[in-house]
């Protein structure tokens, strides 16, 4: 009985990933085992990973505001124990050749991040600032940027616009909720995660974020007219995100 339950979920999972404009309520590593095993392939990747903030006593580089003593610990979300080597690989197996990848960093986590890409197949093509409009409290000069990862598989492909800084500059502007706080405490700007869309795909291409938090990869892929696959284990936000996309 077990192994025909398996096996029926098994069918469902591979029936959904078959689908585009497709967002998972599931374990990213899962997803993106079935996807390598299935040899389903993107064109482009672009995410925020939910790695460890910086501490900053009682505040984080997630947003500058009191946090419990998790948060305070660096713990923002409720699954940020995984590592980049865990899931650098399995990105690269589904992106397609010559395809870019684009992964968010702050500086707690750049070296452990260039490490794993200096080991895996990725070339780095170089690494990115995104300057944020507001700043970060810190007893060692206050944060207002954060890095992005600009990743190839394979040739190297220009990008769409060569004329676009590898500084980007973009509000650092927060969703509020019905309660008037962040529906996530370290959502990136729709129009921040565009530029990254419309340079590194063309239209009705695939974009996969395989830890989408609210929706933000996906809104930016639909609005530029490509198709997206998201994956977000934490059921709060992976409602946020379907409400957002409706």
């Amino acid at each position: 009985m077990h192994f025909i339950r398996c096996c029926a979920q098994y069918g469902l999972l591979t029936e959904k990933i078959n689908k585009m404009n497709k967002i998972f309520n599931d374990n990213a590593i899962e997803i993106l085992d079935r996807m390598i095993e299935k040899e389903y392939k993107v064109d482009l990747i672009a995410t925020d990973p939910p790695y460890k903030v910086t501490t900053r006593g009682g505040y984080t580089n997630a947003g500058g505001m009191m946090l419990d003593d998790k948060m305070r610990k660096g713990k923002v979300f409720k699954e940020n124990t995984l590592t980049i080597k865990e899931w650098l690989p399995k990105l690269y197996e589904v992106l397609k050749d010559t395809g870019h990848c684009y992964i968010m960093c702050n500086n707690k986590n750049l070296y452990p991040f260039l490490d794993a890409v200096n080991d895996g197949d990725f070339h780095l093509i170089k690494t990115m600032v995104w300057a944020k409009d507001n700043k970060i409290m810190s007893q060692a000069y206050m944060s207002q940027f954060e890095f992005i990862l600009f990743l190839r598989k394979g040739k190297f492909v220009r990008i769409n616009n060569c004329g676009t800084s590898d500084l980007l500059q973009y509000p650092n502007t927060k969703t509020k909720g019905e309660d008037n706080k962040p529906i996530h405490p370290t959502e990136k700007p729709i129009d921040l995660m565009k530029v990254l869309i419309k340079n590194s795909s063309k239209e009705n291409e695939i974009v996969l974020d395989p830890f989408l938090g609210v929706g933000t990869t996906a809104i930016a892929s639909k609005e530029t007219n490509r198709q997206y696959i998201g994956i977000e284990l934490d059921e709060h936000y992976y409602n946020i995100a379907n409400e957002r996309l409706t």
